[in-house]
């Protein structure tokens, strides 16, 4: 009996088996990026031209390449045997990040050759420039050249990073992470020790003699107080 009822049940099309009926899907919505024409591109050189009304302080931050024969990558992958030693760069995207826990950030070029050397290391120093170490920032800027010849400097105390000579302030970091910005990268370093040296002092126009170096439309500068 119930093998007839089921040949019967598939000759008139029925299911013969528990279970929910097979429904057509709901059409998906298409998913709209903004046109090539709905949007103007923003210049390069306006962006910069904009950006640089923003002055900034200026750093200096600097590891020490272990050179264990394997290179990084601008994004972090192996390459060629690297060269063991202090390395370096000038650099003036930095900023506090977190006070709990303790985090500090910079930014750098992917196409950078000194950040393969750092990210090897695993750590860097922040040195903080002050306004008489223009010579010494413009050294640093420099690709390609021994950009610690002749500069005095030793190890930091958490990280072993070079801490260079008369910098009114530095930051021992350990590397926390690291984010895709872009052309850039964003390297967030977790502070593992910092101090300043505290040798202020000011010139009779009110400026302070030993303090920050800054930037701003292309230009080096210093601090200056309003008068009062």
């Amino acid at each position: 009996m119930a093998a007839t009822a089921v040949r019967y049940l598939r000759s008139v099309g029925a299911a013969t088996s528990a279970g929910p009926t097979p429904v057509d899907p709901l059409p998906r919505p298409s998913l709209r990026a903004v046109a090539d024409g709905e949007r103007a591109p923003v210049d390069p050189a306006e962006f910069r031209r904009v950006l640089g009304h923003f002055a900034s302080g200026v750093t200096i931050v600097t590891a020490h390449d272990p050179g264990d024969g394997i290179s990084v990558g601008p994004t972090g992958q192996q390459g060629t045997a690297g060269q063991e030693g202090p390395a370096g760069f000038a650099c003036q995207s930095f900023a506090s990040l977190s006070l709990d826990p303790p985090l500090v950030a910079f930014m750098v070029a992917r196409t950078s050759t000194t950040w393969p050397r750092i990210a090897r290391a695993g750590a860097f120093c922040v040195n903080v420039l002050g306004a008489s170490q223009e010579a010494l920032c413009r050294g640093f800027a420099v690709s390609g050249a021994d950009k610690f010849a002749g500069v005095a400097y030793e190890g930091a105390p958490a990280t072993g990073s070079p801490l260079l000579d008369g910098v009114p302030a530095w930051i021992d970091c350990r590397i926390h992470a690291v984010h895709t910005g872009g052309d850039h990268l964003i390297v967030v370093g977790r502070v593992e020790a910092l101090g300043t040296t505290d040798t202020a002092d000011t010139d009779t126009d009110g400026a302070d003699r030993d303090g920050p170096l800054l930037f701003h439309r292309g230009r080096f500068g210093r601090f200056g107080r309003f008068s009062r």
